[in-house]
């Protein structure tokens, strides 16, 4: 089986954020089995998927497991996902894919950029947990609860040079989120072409620091939109790595824009 690795949200490689995408050729094989290559690949997000039959709501079913567990959502991957398809011929305009979330699609322009559609996280304003802001050692402007195929805490930070220079204790924000916490700002300068900044921790699903989290922006898109009056937005978010992606909120909805590069083309030789 063809197992690629994937960069996605950045249009060079060694940035943005790197997913592998296992394209199999029928139902998906025991969930052990994929739990135990994504260990392998040991990248912090893997995606599988499958096609379906013509003529249904979805043309492939998709998930995605973390060195140590599956999760819900997944956009980074899904974007890989769509570029191998589109790459290889195996998909052409519209590509809808089932998944535990629900139906999300994602298309390639001619510019080489794939649009996909996710659901908008509902936000919820939180207490700022005492321990949290511990944690993360800077001051905590605003906290709030994401939507439950997220299940990420958002937490607002004075500003872009504070979560970029952000060294959290790791060990202590496990267990404070179900997924992990987003840190954010607004850009200290737009004009250098993105209007937030954020960082994703999930140290719960065995990843530290996830370079560019997709669905997360499903739930900065309309926390920033409320902020700068403006449902189209830029973040660019990473630490060592970074990666840009362009949102758009449509109500319910929230388009995620970017571009990815394939870095590795090989073959796994175990099967299930």
């Amino acid at each position: 089986m063809r197992l690629r690795i994937v960069d996605a949200f950045t249009d060079r490689p060694f940035r943005g954020n790197p997913a592998g995408v296992l394209l199999l050729d029928g139902e998906f094989p025991p969930d052990a089995w994929l739990q135990q290559v994504a260990a392998e690949v040991n990248l912090s997000e893997t995606a599988f998927a499958h096609p379906l039959q013509p003529g249904g709501d979805a043309d492939w079913a998709l998930r995605w497991f973390t060195p140590s567990a599956e999760v819900d959502m997944c956009g980074h991957a899904t974007l890989a996902t769509a570029h191998v398809l589109a790459t290889s011929g195996l998909a052409r305009g519209l590509t809808r894919f089932s998944a535990r979330c629900g139906t999300l699609t994602a298309e390639a322009a001619g510019d080489g950029t794939i649009t996909m559609d996710f659901p908008t996280s509902s936000l919820t304003p939180a207490q700022a947990d005492p321990a949290v802001q511990s944690a993360l050692g800077v001051p905590i402007r605003s906290v709030h609860d994401t939507s439950e195929h997220i299940g990420d805490l958002l937490v607002e930070l004075a500003d872009e040079r504070t979560v970029r220079e952000l060294t959290p204790d790791i060990a202590a924000l496990r267990g404070y989120a179900h997924r992990g916490v987003i840190v954010t700002a607004a850009a200290e300068d737009p004009s250098r072409g993105y209007d937030f900044v954020s960082r994703g921790f999930f140290p719960a699903f065995g990843i530290d620091e996830d370079p560019v989290t997709g669905s997360a922006h499903t739930a900065l898109a309309p926390f920033w939109a409320a902020r700068l009056g403006r449902t189209s937005l830029v973040g660019l978010q990473g630490g060592a790595r970074t990666g840009h992606v362009a949102v758009r909120l449509a109500g319910d909805r929230t388009l995620l824009t970017g571009h990815a590069v394939t870095v590795i083309d090989g073959e796994l030789l175990t099967r299930p």
